[in-house]
């Protein structure tokens, strides 16, 4: 990537079925050894309750901060292939899966396009997404908060943060 701007993005990354941490840990293996795209942080795993459609299992989440220099239809080209390379397979919205890669933040992008919208357009309401962001990147401003205010101002009840460190993914999944 030697010469080209590198941007800082953010992903959200999930799973419920299968093995949903080595899932996880895969793609962000694909992705660091993808030749556009690198993996600079990544959050703890947490358990989290099912949103949307709840009768389903758990889910684990984790927030990944990536730098890369993929412009952002080619970011989001990227993590569609890498869920599809891990058998992803979209039967119902909010359903069960295999895994989920959501394309959050590219730098300063703002993009609506079909199938892309930089910032991600639900990613304030949603704890699940807001809790690991807000471990990683605290800091981070999203509408004039910190991502520390906004985890903070949502409902995390049953969000449990587990005791896997943020070097969980570097022995799994390669």
């Amino acid at each position: 990537m030697s010469g080209q701007v590198e941007e800082r993005g953010f992903l959200s990354l999930g799973g419920n079925l299968g093995d949903p941490a080595k899932s996880m840990a895969s793609a962000l293996h694909m992705l660091d050894s993808s030749g556009g795209t690198r993996v600079v942080e990544v959050s703890s795993l947490h358990r989290t309750p099912p949103w949307g459609k709840v009768d389903q299992p758990d889910f684990l989440n984790v927030t990944a901060e990536v730098a890369t220099t993929l412009a952002p239809l080619e970011l989001l080209k990227l993590c569609l292939e890498l869920e599809r390379r891990l058998k992803r397979v979209r039967i119902e919205r909010w359903g069960p899966r295999l895994i989920d890669i959501d394309v959050l933040l590219l730098g300063n992008s703002n993009v609506s396009d079909v199938g892309l919208e930089i910032p991600h357009p639900r990613m304030l309401d949603r704890a699940f997404v807001m809790v690991p962001l807000a471990e990683i990147a605290p800091n981070l401003m999203l509408a004039g908060k910190s991502a520390a205010e906004w985890a903070a101002r949502l409902d995390s009840e049953g969000i449990e943060r587990l005791d896997t460190g943020r070097n969980w993914w570097r022995n799994l999944g390669e």
